[in-house]
């Protein structure tokens, strides 16, 4: 543990998160923002989805471990929604379930500490003419995405968890097909932004005490700095 010990923020969920921290991502802007205030912890994995993510909340949220995070921002939905392929391969969990999923992972996260605050992202929109022609795959559908953007939010609204509708957010921007995305599904820098700015939004509003708003938080070391 490399001290001083900061208030731990863990982005989870698949590559939306993993690649967060590049490409001028999201991640990166959040981790920008609250330098010196506190440390950002990347658990993104490309291509899982809800089912895997609950294999695994043991191992990457231990309830045992004496220091929990103070906020933990979960992205699943894009990859669930995906449309079932013939071979039974590939990402796609049935709706019903994934809102399971999201309990289990909402729970588990909830009982790690009377501190630990919550923040859930639902699927986002695609387009889905770029992500045709650039993985040659037509399973993402903005008609599923929806559906299980809303059934996310719904779930939160009943846990009392703070949510971002990212189907509705994007959707909302103009040009959105053409100015939110890198490849048709991952956010580019524009989107990135759009996102940043609706999480510390959400952040500053919350009734959360402490604030965890980046100006509410102290500056290591500020003193040092005269």
């Amino acid at each position: 543990m490399v001290g001083p010990r900061r208030p731990q923020f863990v982005l989870f969920g698949s590559s939306i998160v993993q690649i967060s921290f590049g490409y001028q991502g999201w991640g990166a802007i959040l981790a920008h923002s609250y330098a010196r205030k506190a440390d950002i912890f990347n658990r993104g994995y490309i291509n899982w989805n809800s089912r895997k993510a609950v294999q695994v909340l043991d191992q990457v949220f231990p309830q045992d471990d004496a220091v929990q995070p103070s906020l933990v921002i979960v992205y699943f939905g894009g990859n669930d929604s995906e449309k079932p392929r013939i071979d039974g391969l590939g990402p796609h969990v049935p709706l019903s379930e994934y809102v399971e999923n999201m309990r289990k992972i909402a729970l588990h996260l909830k009982n790690l500490s009377d501190k630990t605050r919550l923040l859930f992202l639902t699927a986002p929109p695609v387009n889905e003419a770029q992500v045709l022609e650039i993985y040659g795959n037509d399973g993402r559908k903005n008609e599923l995405l929806k559906k299980y953007a809303d059934a996310c939010e719904e779930l939160c609204r009943e846990m009392e968890i703070k949510v971002i509708n990212m189907y509705n957010l994007i959707t909302q921007q103009e040009d959105w097909m053409t100015t939110c995305f890198n490849d048709g599904m991952h956010l580019s820098a524009t989107g990135s932004n759009i996102l940043a700015d609706e999480i510390q939004k959400v952040i500053s509003e919350a009734d959360w005490k402490p604030s965890l708003h980046w100006e509410s938080l102290p500056t290591e070391f500020a003193d040092m700095d005269t």
